[in-house]
């Protein structure tokens, strides 16, 4: 794997932070009001973070989302979430998205896993 790609899931969490913070200098108001809301979605409760970002990957996945799917991804991983999980997630996905979705899993979400994955090494 080149540099380029080896670092495609890291520059992709760099421009959509980058984009927010853009958004946040423009929106104030709304991106605070934006962010306290999905920090109360995704704080622990009868579900765990980790189901939480499982279900977060599988919206992603279904709404081709290639942000969200890096994103979650990554929240995935965060929360502990086994790569068996993360695959049982997208098998639950793909039972709803069909091939839209299973490409996005054999893609995507496995480079990203991959990428991450070294990242913490």
């Amino acid at each position: 794997m080149d540099t380029a790609s080896r670092n495609s899931t890291e520059t992709a969490l760099h421009h959509y932070k980058a984009g927010l913070g853009l958004f946040t200098k423009k929106m104030p108001n709304l991106a605070r009001q934006y962010n306290a809301f999905t920090e109360e979605c995704f704080k622990e409760g009868v579900l765990s973070q980790k189901e939480k970002q499982l279900i977060a990957l599988g919206i992603a996945l279904h709404s081709q989302d290639e942000y969200c799917i890096i994103y979650h991804v990554k929240g995935c991983l965060d929360q502990g979430c086994s790569e068996q999980e993360i695959y049982e997630a997208v098998g639950v996905t793909a039972a709803f998205g069909g091939g839209a979705t299973m490409s996005q899993a054999v893609t995507l979400v496995q480079e990203c896993m991959e990428e991450l994955n070294q990242l913490k090494q």
